[in-house]
């Protein structure tokens, strides 16, 4: 893994291939491997970029003054893309919707395109069932590690409240135990989550931001699950619909997780959007 310093501390990310930057970001509990299956399908000609978040599953805590609310978060993303001087981006969201915003906080001048998996979006924040569970376990005193533990039971793991409705297909055990461990070994990272987790959010607000991406020109792919009932399959086509060249797109029987679920169709239509003519 390499390493950058911004302002909120360092951020690891892994980086692949030569060309255009593709940004793959990742959701809470999670980290860039959440994109192992689908990186190998990617067309070549392009730099794969795999950030980790500060949103649980970092190896290293941030400065303990940083700013990890959601605003904050987001002017992380865009002070990473300013720090490795990443131009004409295509950044990729999944599940963490937080992102979306860089449009609405004036920080998306390095994005020249985007692809939107299912996320959160307008006044989906915490988004259904799996966030509701995280947001109060963020309120009970260790309550993060409790469930950072049930994760690492596959029997629990596919309960509705935690991965059950994520994905379809059982999440490896080797990626949860990727994505748990910083959590369960290192305060900082568990405080770091926690000042995202209870930072205040204020739903007329969130959707003001996401409906700022009528101000995003660059052409975009909201790639959606319809079959998920985390993330609302109509804000899949209310995303499409408020981008001015937005396209939409669907996969099936898949759920939030659509690259776990269904790596090689994710690949295709992620594919076809970096290399059709338009986008060269």
């Amino acid at each position: 893994m390499r390493e950058v310093e911004v302002p909120a501390g360092v951020i690891e990310y892994d980086t692949v291939g030569s060309g255009p930057p593709v940004v793959l970001l990742h959701g809470l509990l999670m980290n860039h491997t959440v994109w192992d299956r689908v990186l190998p399908l990617l067309p070549h000609g392009f730099t794969y970029v795999r950030p980790v978040l500060p949103l649980g599953s970092h190896r290293r805590p941030m400065n303990p003054d940083a700013d990890l609310t959601l605003r904050g978060l987001v002017h992380l993303v865009a002070d990473f893309l300013d720090a490795l001087a990443l131009d004409a981006v295509t950044l990729v969201h999944s599940d963490w919707g937080g992102a979306l915003f860089l449009t609405a906080h004036g920080r998306d001048e390095r994005v020249a395109r985007q692809v939107i998996l299912p996320c959160e979006a307008f006044e989906n924040f915490p988004p259904g069932l799996p966030g509701k569970m995280v947001n109060l376990a963020a309120r009970v005193p260790g309550g993060l590690r409790f469930a950072a533990r049930q994760l690492r039971v596959g029997a629990l793991r596919g309960l509705p409240m935690l991965f059950g409705q994520m994905a379809r297909r059982p999440v490896p055990d080797d990626l949860v135990r990727g994505w748990t461990e910083p959590l369960l070994r290192e305060p900082g990272v568990r405080r770091d989550l926690l000042a995202y987790c209870r930072g205040a959010m204020d739903r007329e607000e969130l959707v003001r931001d996401t409906e700022a991406l009528r101000r995003f020109t660059g052409e975009a792919l909201v790639l959606w699950s319809p079959d998920n009932r985390v993330m609302p399959p109509e804000h899949g086509h209310r995303l499409a619909r408020l981008l001015p060249a937005g396209q939409y797109a669907e996969v099936p029987d898949a759920r939030v997780l659509s690259m776990l679920d269904e790596p090689e169709s994710v690949a295709r239509e992620i594919g076809d959007f970096l290399t059709s003519p338009w986008a060269r």
